[in-house]
C-alpha cells in the first residue's frame, strides 16, 4: 500500500485543504472555549459547583481538532507532530481549566477566566497560521534565507 494515500479518498484533500481546516478548527475552539466558560459561569451562579458540566460542542471540537492534527501527521511529519503535540497541550490544560473552575465555584469565588488554555489555543493558532499561511510570506523568507 502507498504511504501517502493511507486514508483513500480523504487523501485527496491534499495538504493544503488540511491546513485551512486546521486553523478553521483552531478558531472553531476560540469561540467554543469562550461560549464554555459563558456556560460555565451561568452553571455556578445558579447551582454551584454540582451544577457544572462540561460543554459538549467545546469537547467536541477539540476532539475534532485533536484528530484532524493526528491526521495531519500522514501528510507532513514533521509540522503535524509539532501541531498534534501543540493541540493535545492544550487539550490538557482545558481538562485543568475545567476542574479549576470547579473548585473556585466550591469556594463561591468568581470564575476566572480559561487564562492558560486561551494562551495554548494563540500559541496552536500561531503555528497552524504559520503552516498554512507561509506562502504569504514566502517571497520575503526566501530572500532572506
Amino acid at each position: 500500500m502507498d504511504p501517502s494515500s493511507m486514508f483513500g479518498p480523504i487523501d485527496a484533500l491534499g495538504r493544503s485543504q488540511v491546513e485551512f481546516l486546521l486553523l478553521g478548527l483552531v478558531l472553531v475552539t476560540f469561540v467554543t472555549r469562550l461560549l464554555a466558560h459563558r456556560s460555565h459561569v451561568s452553571q455556578a451562579r445558579d447551582g454551584g459547583a454540582e451544577a457544572m458540566s462540561r460543554y459538549l460542542p467545546h469537547e467536541v471540537a477539540s476532539a475534532v481538532l485533536i484528530l484532524t492534527s493526528f491526521y495531519y501527521t500522514t501528510i507532513a511529519h514533521h509540522a503535524g507532530i509539532v501541531l498534534s503535540m501543540l493541540v493535545l497541550g492544550t487539550f490538557l490544560t482545558d481538562f485543568f481549566e475545567f476542574e479549576s473552575r470547579k473548585v473556585e465555584a466550591r469556594k463561591d469565588e468568581p470564575l476566572d477566566r480559561p487564562k492558560a488554555a486561551v494562551i495554548g489555543s494563540l500559541i496552536v493558532f500561531s503555528y497552524a497560521a504559520y503552516q498554512t499561511l507561509f506562502f504569504v510570506i514566502a517571497p520575503i523568507w526566501n530572500g532572506v534565507v
